[in-house]
């Protein structure tokens, strides 16, 4: 159960905003100070207005004009000084969660939603932006003038103050219990609406399928449901401020009319001044706003604290993969990679790698075979820490992959998945992705390796040309030449090919294909391939079997072993294919 609200870890976010936190304190004291005026002002109107002085009248009515003028340029003060300190923790909060993201490891990524992340880096940041600005001058204005306004009251008048403010602690108990069962409403309607954007995402990225299957209405139906949960969710919230707004409001009338009525008794008797009592309305009108949007600043309160749980939810995740607090900066290799005695697994105790050992020499092919699930995936993926292995280590040029930094590490593997993900920009910025420096020498020179230049140079803004989310806009084999531009613009002595040309048709995979080889030239290359043409070059090839290697050598001498390698390539031949 938590026993510390989250709201104090956003203090180091506030604090470099200092400055601006001040001035907006100093226009609040004065925007209260010259509230506090206006009271008194209000009863020396209808002071002079009894006793028909127009001039007097008109005296205190241009000092009352000019307290307002003030007080609204104090207003203005707390208010912009306030909300630029708002605004400027929103995005240094908004930074500091995005860039923890980007720390966290793949396995944090592969069970969470992308619509749940997007909806509080945007929705939930913004809400408890809004309500720390509303804390920041509303709040604090508020609180002092129920201070400072009560105090002139009971100066003025405390028997008139006592019937005032005896409704007061049940109006406190119930804002609070009102608040309580908020916060839970809220939490249940952001979950409900974190949902909703997250089966939008998931939609909207697989509508090729959705619409190969014909499955809109199924869509439609599901859309529908969530929508409809997150509406009752909503409408929970809002029923019970609904609910709160009337009684408060009632508490309020009660006390006005006690006010009433003492006040009309008090003025019989000769104990009130007539223009006393009207200063003294004047104070209570102007305590009825500030209680007003204490309620409801307290509503929101209540709802954003749920935003900055739901917020700092992201922060407390601790990423897997760490480096050490002395990690080097791994120099320039060679490109010799050693795995040894390497135990992996995703679950404890189902094992996808047991004891692998293996050795790869600077400018080797190393192809990877086996059926889905043999762990070939799992391998690659250790080699630049996306995992980190239970047992075992792993070396590139003798050095422990664990004393590096990761940065110094990913910048020397290149990886051309099967799955090729571009991003939104020019084809130059994909090639070129991740360097904030264009250098389109280089750029072109990856692509010509890639057998890229051609087809860009078709387009009428050649590497200028705009490629839409996800890489839309190419074919597959376009998309795959740019990932392996993207790769040799590294320049890396270490190259990992997951299936790069599975899914091409024969003319695509022929230019993937011819693109790949010039590309492994001169480095140690990890290919996992269904295809032979893939791997009959291959220095070694790995045999794998429930994470095992259980053979390994050249094509050739795996054939002539005739042990699991060579059924694998007399299954594929007898049935007239090239592939695993």
């Amino acid at each position: 159960m938590k026993t510390r609200s989250n709201w104090w870890q956003l203090l180091p976010y506030l604090y470099p905003q200092w400055q601006l936190i001040v001035k907006g304190l100093v226009c609040i004291l004065g925007f209260v100070l010259v509230t506090l005026c206006l009271p008194f002002l209000a009863g020396q109107v209808s002071l002079y207005i009894g006793k028909g002085e127009v001039d007097k009248v008109a005296y205190w009515l241009g000092l009352g004009t000019l307290a307002f003028l003030i007080r609204g340029i104090f207003q203005y003060g707390q208010n912009i000084f306030m909300i630029n300190a708002a605004l400027t923790m929103v995005l240094n909060l908004r930074n500091s969660v995005y860039a923890h993201l980007h720390q966290l490891g793949l396995d944090y990524f592969e069970t969470s939603k992308t619509g749940d992340l997007s909806y509080r880096l945007t929705e939930d940041i913004d809400r408890v932006g809004e309500i720390v600005d509303k804390l920041s001058h509303q709040f604090t204005s508020n609180v002092l003038q129920l201070i400072v306004i009560p105090a002139y009251m009971f100066y003025l008048n405390w028997e008139l103050t006592l019937a005032s403010i005896i409704l007061a602690p049940l109006m406190g108990i119930l804002i609070s219990r009102f608040g309580e069962k908020l916060l839970l409403l809220s939490r249940r309607s952001q979950n409900q609406i974190s949902n909703l954007s997250s089966l939008l995402t998931e939609v909207f990225s697989g509508i090729r399928v959705v619409k190969a299957f014909a499955a809109q209405d199924y869509e439609v139906k599901r859309f529908s449901q969530e929508a409809k949960q997150n509406r009752n969710a909503r409408y929970r919230a809002e029923q019970l401020k609904a609910i709160q707004y009337p009684v408060v409001g009632f508490l309020e009338a009660i006390s006005i009319m006690l006010l009433f009525l003492i006040g009309g008794w008090q003025i019989s008797q000769g104990n009130l001044q007539s223009q006393e009592f009207v200063s003294y309305l004047a104070a209570v009108a102007l305590l009825l706003h500030p209680i007003d949007l204490m309620t409801s600043n307290y509503n929101e309160f209540k709802q954003a604290e749920a935003s900055v749980d739901r917020i700092f939810e992201l922060m407390d995740c601790q990423p897997n993969i760490l480096e050490k607090s002395q990690a080097l900066t791994l120099p320039q290799v060679t490109g010799k990679v050693e795995y040894s005695h390497v135990s992996f697994a995703y679950q404890p105790g189902q094992p996808v790698l047991r004891d692998l050992c293996l050795l790869a020499e600077p400018g080797q092919i190393i192809a990877l075979v086996g059926s889905s699930g043999a762990g070939k995936t799992t391998l690659v993926n250790l080699l630049p820490r996306f995992y980190d292995p239970q047992d075992g280590q792993i070396f590139i040029d003798g050095v422990d992959i664990k004393d590096v930094t990761l940065k110094s590490l990913r910048r020397q593997i290149g990886i051309v998945p099967q799955e090729t993900t571009l991003f939104s920009g020019t084809i130059a910025q994909n090639i070129a992705y991740g360097q904030e420096e264009l250098d389109f020498a280089a750029i072109e020179a990856a692509a010509k390796i890639a057998n890229a230049h051609s087809f860009i140079s078709q387009f009428p803004q050649g590497y200028h040309t705009w490629v839409g989310e996800r890489g839309v806009n190419l074919s597959g084999g376009q998309r795959q030449r740019i990932a392996i531009a993207r790769a040799v613009l590294l320049n890396p002595r270490i190259m990992i090919l997951d299936e790069a040309t599975s899914a091409l048709d024969s003319e695509s995979e022929a230019l993937v294909q011819e693109a790949l080889e010039r590309a492994m030239e001169n480095r140690t290359v990890f290919v996992i391939a269904h295809r032979l043409s893939t791997i009959r070059r291959a220095d070694s090839i790995l045999v794998l079997e429930r994470g095992q290697v259980v053979e390994s050598g050249t094509h050739s001498a795996l054939l002539a072993k005739e042990g699991r390698y060579a059924q694998f390539y007399q299954q594929q031949y007898a049935q007239g294919k090239d592939a695993f």
